[in-house]
């Protein structure tokens, strides 16, 4: 198994054709990502696979806020997880990947992985 990693931006989608507050998946730089964006046209990508239901699932979630958080609920068990940085808000020792996001001339384009 080799892991490709790139700080490249590759392009997913125009802004208008993700849903407001529906997920979209996409294959960025060989891995699942799953895309979301929410009322304010804020985007946001995370690693699709939920790692309580062990299924690329992410995208189908629920999005909601917490406070000032916003986030994606598993469509499986329900566990949250915080859309700018992955970390699960119901669970502090789980986290999934979280992409840096930018769109460009109304195209969405997903980079690299973001540390926490």
């Amino acid at each position: 198994m080799s892991v490709t990693t790139t700080d490249e931006f590759a392009p997913v989608c125009r802004l208008e054709q993700l849903e407001v507050e529906r997920g979209a998946t996409a294959l960025v730089h060989g891995q699942a990502v799953a895309v979301f964006r929410t009322y304010d046209d804020t985007v946001y990508a995370l690693g699709n696979y939920d790692p309580f239901a062990k299924a690329s699932v992410l995208a189908r979630g629920i999005v909601g806020t917490r406070g000032e958080i916003p986030f994606v609920a598993s469509p499986m068990h329900k566990q949250a997880f915080d859309l700018r940085t992955g970390q699960c808000l119901d669970d502090e020792n789980v986290s999934v990947p979280s992409y840096v996001v930018r769109v460009v001339d109304g195209v969405v384009q997903v980079g690299p992985r973001q540390q926490v």
